[in-house]
């Protein structure tokens, strides 16, 4: 079963709200391209030990796979979550830029130095 994330506008706080949804599309990118697409980008432009988990699909402006982002240690296995990475649907363009890939790499380092014990 795939998790749907709808991004919404901003609502007021107090709102009746009913949300009826149907959508047809062709859907070109599967979840597991999306996640394996993400998992090689870490490795060739980040680090090895980060890899992609199962995505959610988001309806917004258009669909896209949000792959959630992992750290992991062979000794130690899943540390945390470091980002999320969008994947197009139709396309399978991965939507980043350098940016983000330096921000991943920033939040990796910082977990992994909070997670990993110290030489003393």
């Amino acid at each position: 079963m795939t998790t749907v994330e709808l991004q919404a506008p901003i609502l007021p706080t107090s709102a009746d709200l009913e949300i009826h949804i149907r959508l047809r599309t062709q859907i070109h990118v599967t979840s597991f391209t999306a996640q394996r697409k993400v998992s090689k980008l870490m490795l060739d432009r980040v680090s090895n030990l980060l890899c992609g988990d199962a995505p959610t699909l988001v309806v917004a402006d258009r669909l896209y796979w949000r792959v959630p982002v992992w750290l992991g240690f062979p000794t130690t296995g899943p540390v945390g979550k470091v980002s999320e990475i969008d994947v197009d649907v139709e396309t399978g363009e991965v939507l980043f830029d350098q940016t983000p890939l330096d921000d991943i790499a920033a939040h990796t380092d910082d977990l992994a130095r909070r997670t990993l014990p110290t030489a003393g």
